[in-house]
């Protein structure tokens, strides 16, 4: 007897990426990958056209814009397509921020094949996914924050959220721009957009805010 096979949609920029994934997926008898896109328009198009896939891996940095705004539109037109994150950004940074942007779970790229065959598999059943190490954290976040009010940095877009990470993580406006692959005129932008819902004063408040926040999520 022939097993049905889930779909599974890859969203990722890096083609090569891509190919790798699609080759470890292709090899498993309950899944295949029915169709690539290199960025959320064309991901979206392919959704428009076909109502089959079962699940879809997205990446969180696409370019032109973020992949924690590409679910958005993809949920707007599939409500309950589930979403799995594939990243090489630190899930104690993202994962919490991808699960309330409504995905059912985050691997991180540098994860063995095995883990993220797994991850695919739980997310199709309708469960969460995280490392373990993950999930213990964000139940301790819960507990320790209790009734506390939203803290401001859940305020700022998918998009200022990337650039403050990159901030953090010691990169300039110029270095930002080619990792984002968007203007140096956007990410100043963003900057000063950041600043202002942080209440910070200046570039360098900024900075500091940023680097203390990345090593606070470590």
């Amino acid at each position: 007897m022939s097993t049905k096979k889930s779909k599974v949609m890859l969203v990722d920029d890096h083609a090569m990426l891509r190919h790798g994934l699609a080759m470890l997926i292709n090899m498993e008898p309950d899944m295949e990958v029915f169709a690539e896109a290199g960025d959320g328009t064309e991901a979206l198009e392919i959704l428009k056209k076909n109502n089959s896939i079962d699940i879809i891996l997205l990446d969180v940095t696409l370019k032109t814009v973020s992949g924690l705004e590409v679910i958005k539109s993809i949920h707007a037109l599939v409500p309950d397509l589930p979403v799995l994150f594939i990243s090489m950004h630190d899930e104690s940074v993202y994962a919490e921020r991808a699960l309330r942007a409504g995905a059912l779970g985050y691997v991180m790229k540098q994860e063995p094949g095995e883990v993220l065959l797994d991850a695919i598999r739980k997310v199709l059943k309708g469960n969460v996914f995280l490392s373990k190490q993950m999930h213990e954290k964000l139940l301790k976040r819960m507990v320790m924050k209790g009734a506390e009010p939203e803290h401001l940095i859940n305020t700022l877009t998918p998009s200022e959220f990337e650039v403050l990470h990159l901030i953090g993580q010691g990169h300039n406006s110029h270095e930002i721009s080619k990792l984002l692959c968007r203007s140096v005129k956007t990410i100043e932008t963003h900057r000063f957009n950041i600043r202002t819902k942080l209440n910070l004063k200046d570039g360098a408040d900024l900075i500091r805010y940023a680097t203390r926040w990345i090593s606070e999520q470590q």
